[in-house]
């Protein structure tokens, strides 16, 4: 039986793929990385939502803690901190007020985004209550005053990295909310949405 000549094959590109596949993994470990660095980054930067007040009385050593307001491009609210600084003793419940003006002529919904500084006090700094859990929506030129109950965690006192810190800055930025969760009705209120009845 004659031997069939063999038709040449066309050359693999398993030899060229192997290299991309590991110039694209390195890619992806980079950008994992820089990602994981970004979420802890914002995590210590980013304050607590505290469950309950702290169970021991305040400590006595204080620290001052610094008040920052801002507003994005396309909100027309003017918004500020009643006081730009006050001293707080460590572990003590505090109120304090900003102030917000819906310089336009119709309605407007905001959402703030908040850190404190520097980073690693982010864990610390415990909020109770605050305007920023939810969007905030103002009518046409309103004023309104803005609560923020917080504490800072008296375990900071026990973290060495923080040895030596006197000032913490609480910082806000409100963004304009282009479509507003809609606020649930109460109970026996007609839903006027969308043309219902």
């Amino acid at each position: 039986m004659e031997n069939e000549p063999t038709m040449p094959q066309a050359p693999t590109s398993s030899h060229k793929a192997a290299p991309r596949l590991g110039r694209d993994a390195a890619v992806a470990a980079i950008c994992g990385f820089v990602v994981v660095l970004m979420v802890g980054a914002s995590f210590n930067g980013t304050t607590q939502v505290a469950t309950s007040v702290p169970s021991s009385a305040p400590l006595a050593r204080k620290i001052a803690v610094r008040f920052d307001a801002n507003v994005a491009g396309g909100l027309p609210w003017k918004f500020e901190p009643e006081q730009t600084e006050i001293e707080v003793r460590i572990g003590e419940v505090v109120t304090v007020f900003y102030t917000v003006t819906n310089q336009s002529a119709r309605a407007t919904t905001g959402q703030a985004a908040y850190n404190v500084a520097p980073l690693t006090v982010g864990a610390y700094f415990q909020k109770i209550n605050c305007f920023c859990f939810t969007e905030q929506t103002m009518a046409a030129g309103e004023k309104r005053e803005m609560p923020v109950v917080f504490y800072v965690d008296p375990a900071l006192v026990d973290d060495r990295e923080n040895d030596g810190l006197n000032t913490i800055t609480l910082s806000y930025t409100f963004y304009p909310v282009r479509d507003p969760a809609p606020k649930p009705l109460a109970a026996g209120e007609p839903d006027r949405r969308e043309g219902k009845l």
